[in-house]
């Protein structure tokens, strides 16, 4: 039996916006907003993806989801949290030249999200991808279809490349991603992203020093919302949010 991803729950309302969908793999996978209770193991699933380096704090977490509570959101299913995504409202031309992490994101507090911005920026995606049920994929497909009710232009996923440190010595990060696209190589931080229609647009070099794993890079992956409409200014949250994720 296949797997499915149900990218919101159903019984809320604008449950017609949102449909499961069947995946390879087993179980059932639930994509939802964040809990506090969520918060140990989002940052277990933290540990197992980037181990070289320290996770978000609950500090971190807790001022995220009172930042933005519709952009933190988790995979559950049966044997709990087995993905997580963190994301924010910026205006990306503000910070297309020199970002940071730190600089972006407010050192993980995200008190630089801007509800007027045109930009959701996927900060982080982990996902337990081992257990066959396409975690990664349910929470992208989640975050698109947030971007189309926002009526966002874009998503910006900095992407983190596990791999790289392994042939640091060998070649350049911008090498190394493109090897990745060609199929050369494989890297599973920048494979969900470019296997869900996300573009590579270059690396953001000391994007997160600390990241010794990707060398302190990222690779900035973009999607475009086709259902953008310019003329039309973002979806007022205020308006959206008595509508709860159960």
């Amino acid at each position: 039996m296949g797997s499915i991803i149900e990218v919101f729950p159903r019984g809320s309302r604008g449950a017609g916006l949102w449909r499961a969908v069947p995946l390879p793999g087993s179980g059932h996978v639930r994509v939802r907003q964040a809990r506090l209770e969520d918060y140990a193991a989002i940052r277990g699933l933290q540990r197992e993806a980037a181990p070289t380096f320290a996770g978000t704090t609950l500090k971190q977490l807790e001022s995220q989801r009172q930042a933005f509570a519709e952009g933190q959101l988790v995979a559950a299913g049966p044997e709990g949290i087995v993905g997580a995504a963190s994301s924010l409202i910026v205006a990306w031309e503000e910070h297309a030249e020199g970002q940071s992490w730190r600089s972006v994101t407010a050192e993980g507090t995200f008190t630089t999200h801007d509800p007027k911005g045109s930009t959701l920026l996927c900060v982080e995606l982990v996902a337990a991808e081992s257990r066959g049920s396409g975690v990664a994929r349910g929470l992208y497909r989640a975050l698109r279809r947030l971007a189309r009710k926002l009526n966002l232009r874009r998503i910006v996923a900095a992407a983190r490349m596990p791999g790289y440190h392994r042939a640091r010595e060998e070649m350049s990060p911008e090498l190394y991603v493109q090897r990745v696209i060609w199929g050369a190589s494989r890297d599973a931080g920048l494979q969900a992203p470019l296997s869900d229609g996300f573009q590579y647009c270059g690396v953001v070099r000391n994007y997160m020093p600390e990241d010794v794993e990707s060398g302190g890079n990222a690779a900035l992956l973009v999607w475009l919302n086709p259902a953008y409409s310019p003329t039309e200014p973002p979806a007022n949250l205020e308006a959206v949010r008595p509508r709860k994720c159960a």
